[in-house]
């Protein structure tokens, strides 16, 4: 879906919009990675890798006046550290929460071609007001599931062996949600946690070893479905992340969805952090079968870097439809890419298409990626924005200030994902069907990485490629 993209893969090979890093979160798009530098003879020094991501820096920022050029990078032990400090001014304006940093080429690749990546295959999240911490989806094919460990599951304790367990509330008063993450250890195959769980009224103890596993884009159990609403057939999809292997699996659901008929979608977007441009283009491309060669969206560089800006248009997909009425489901763990479909669709739909849930993190920018090889380094820095048809995209305090509708409503973990009774999904069968609904409140302030007022998504300090772009994962 894209026009004027031929000359900008010349220079860059993938794009993102993911949710950040660094410790704060929140997605937007991402374009790939750029040829890789010639190899240095000063290899992989932290001086050497420090100069590589300043010169990044220095080539495509989007923000080049909000760089702070008197930081002295032998004032950091690490490379983030520095790049933290490089672009603080464009943070302190909410600009870059977190977008621009480095991260290793093989562990992103793994995750961004196959979903590929290790640990309990759970989101997590913890509710702020009562210190618990809960399972908000649990993903097929890791070891979590297959322990019993679902959406709804609470953890109560963690340790590394039965004899050593600690309360997840005491963790939770000692350290926050930090504390829960370090407990659960780090993101290695063969990391081994005995944890005791609540599902109802049952409360047993579980031995969990984390493995790799491949995440699947739509799951396979609750993730395309056609939910009947008083007689009328309602398309609802649950994209998880916007990697590669998501391609067919939007296009197997819109074919389906296309063979019933259907022409109002509910997009369930709830957790997900963003992830590739290209596939925000195709999942938009979807549903937009009757807006073929009109503009999706605008991709802007910096003046400097104005010859890769582009204008991308819907192209023809045979599967698919022509949305009348499409409900998103957002909430602080939606963001990028997620965001840039569901801000694309404002112009066409108006007040035919709504944010289900609470406010969106806000994150209309994205990163490329330049590689350092020699050493495993990618960059990924903001270096662009994207907009709609109407050039509206600066929703930095998220999608809920400029959606036309709005409906309020919890993310209800005690009924699954793809439920037409769990609350939120509930919420959007109301807006499709012109039933009242409660406005998401007035917006203020930035978008965080929570679910509801008492919830959040557990993000790790030093998240890893998979857990940048799945908020909650570990």
């Amino acid at each position: 879906m894209s026009m004027g993209r031929t000359s900008l893969s010349l220079v860059i090979a993938l794009s993102l919009t993911a949710c950040g890093g660094g410790g704060s979160g929140g997605g937007g798009g991402t374009f790939g990675n750029a040829p890789t530098p010639t190899p240095s003879t000063s290899a992989c020094t932290l001086s050497s890798r420090q100069d590589f991501a300043k010169a990044v820096i220095d080539e495509w920022y989007l923000f080049p006046s909000l760089v702070d050029n008197t930081v002295s990078k032998a004032s950091h032990s690490t490379v983030q550290s520095y790049i933290d400090a490089l672009v603080a001014p464009a943070r302190v304006q909410s600009r870059d929460r977190f977008f621009t940093y480095i991260t290793s080429i093989a562990e992103e690749n793994a995750f961004i071609n196959s979903g590929s990546s290790a640990g309990f295959g759970i989101r997590l999240a913890y509710d702020t007001s009562q210190n618990r911490v809960f399972v908000v989806e649990s993903f097929e094919g890791a070891p979590a599931l297959a322990a019993g460990i679902d959406r709804g599951t609470e953890i109560v304790a963690i340790g590394t062996s039965a004899s050593n367990l600690q309360s997840v509330a005491s963790l939770m008063a000692s350290g926050g949600s930090s504390a829960v993450s370090n407990a659960l250890g780090p993101s290695d195959a063969g990391v081994t946690r005995v944890l005791e769980i609540v599902n109802g009224s049952t409360r047993t103890t579980v031995t969990v070893t984390k493995t790799n596993f491949a995440l699947d884009p739509v799951s396979n159990r609750y993730g395309a479905q056609i939910l009947n609403d008083g007689g009328k057939r309602v398309g609802y999809i649950n994209l998880r992340t916007f990697i590669d292997t998501a391609d067919a699996d939007l296009r197997s659901a819109f074919a389906t969805f296309k063979s019933q008929g259907v022409t109002e979608v509910i997009v369930d977007v709830r957790y997900n952090g963003g992830g590739l441009v290209r596939i925000a283009e195709l999942f938009g491309e979807l549903m937009a079968a009757d807006r073929v060669g009109q503009v999706f969206s605008y991709t802007t560089f910096r003046d400097s870097k104005a010859s890769n800006n582009s204008t991308d248009l819907v192209m023809a997909q045979p599967q698919a439809i022509a949305a009348t009425k499409i409900a998103f489901i957002g909430y602080g763990g939606t963001a990028s890419a997620s965001e840039l479909v569901a801000n694309s669709f404002i112009p066409y739909l108006g007040t035919n298409t709504a944010l289900i849930g609470s406010n969106t993190f806000g994150k209309p920018v994205g990163q490329i990626a330049i590689d350092k090889a020699e050493c495993d380094d990618r960059m990924r820095v903001v270096a662009f924005r994207t907009e709609n048809s109407n050039r509206q995209g600066d929703y930095y305090t998220g999608l809920a200030s400029v959606f036309p509708r709005t409906c309020r409503a919890t993310d209800d973990i005690s009924k699954q994902l793809g439920d037409p009774n769990e609350v939120a999904i509930k919420t959007a069968l109301d807006f499709l069907a012109g039933r009242a609904c409660t406005p998401i409140a007035g917006v203020s302030g930035q978008g965080t990485l929570s679910v509801q007022p008492s919830r959040e998504l557990i993000y790790p300090a030093a998240p890893s490629a998979a857990q940048r772009d799945t908020p909650g994962l570990f």
